[in-house]
């Protein structure tokens, strides 16, 4: 497993940043911070985990920064501005955005409000939402928060949504990480709370628990498995539903 030391260009941060300034100094601040400094951004773009032209499905999508990156990539993948060892540039994608907290929603309708054809962020519960048709789903700090059944209900959803050869990022804790799962449990109970959420159990598994998890549900583990830095036990995956028969 490697680490994942790929960062944003400060151009494409900037950017994905700078237009939720309309939606107050808390989302504005936080966008900046999180699309700086944590790496599960940049690692899905430079790797090309979503393609061109895909339908995204961001399940738990917070103020809907991923779908503010890939609005990013179109004005912005040129070559000075996107490097030469990345993957292709995702452009033209579309992102359906899938949000519990209210408040979120709403930072991210006022950030996003410009471009409502292209990416749109509804509140409700992934556990009981109904998922639109995906090319791409992306579950990030997402799936340990839900009971283990609930889990499998939702990763046999994602897999009914995704159309076949699509993928599916996720970002789960590892517990067998040691002292690194402890202290990526706390810096996740921190952010949930900051976000208003009253309750932050988590129900995690280990890495391969979740890998064997994905296969039970018909997913195929693709290659490049990534812990999230050195202080950090949560592991970026990605996930391929088959081809049709």
């Amino acid at each position: 497993m490697q680490q994942a030391p790929h960062r944003l260009p400060h151009a494409l941060w900037h950017a994905a940043s700078e237009r939720y300034r309309r939606a107050g100094r808390f989302a504005w601040h936080f966008a900046r911070g999180k699309l700086r400094h944590d790496p599960a951004f940049a690692s899905v773009l430079a790797k090309g985990w979503i393609r061109p032209q895909s339908r995204v499905l961001d399940l738990g999508c917070g103020q809907g920064l991923l779908a503010s990156l890939l609005l990013a990539v179109d004005s912005l993948a040129h070559e000075q501005h996107w490097p030469q060892d990345w993957a292709p540039p995702p452009r033209g994608c579309r992102v359906h955005g899938l949000e519990l907290m209210p408040r979120d929603v709403a930072r991210a309708r006022t950030a996003l409000a410009d471009h409502a054809a292209r990416a749109r962020v509804e509140q409700g519960n992934i556990a009981h939402a109904p998922f639109s048709p995906a090319d791409t789903v992306v579950l990030l700090d997402v799936l340990h928060y839900l009971p283990h059944e609930a889990q499998t209900q939702v990763l046999q959803r994602v897999h009914d949504c995704l159309a076949p050869g699509g993928h599916l990022v996720l970002r789960i804790g590892d517990h067998a990480a040691g002292l690194r799962f402890r202290f990526s449990q706390l810096v996740d109970r921190v952010i949930f709370r900051a976000r208003g959420h009253a309750s932050s159990s988590l129900y995690c598994r280990t890495a391969d628990d979740w890998a064997q998890l994905l296969r039970d549900h018909g997913f195929e583990i693709q290659p490049g498995r990534m812990v999230s830095g050195s202080l950090f036990a949560n592991t970026l995956m990605l996930a391929r539903k088959p081809d049709a028969a």
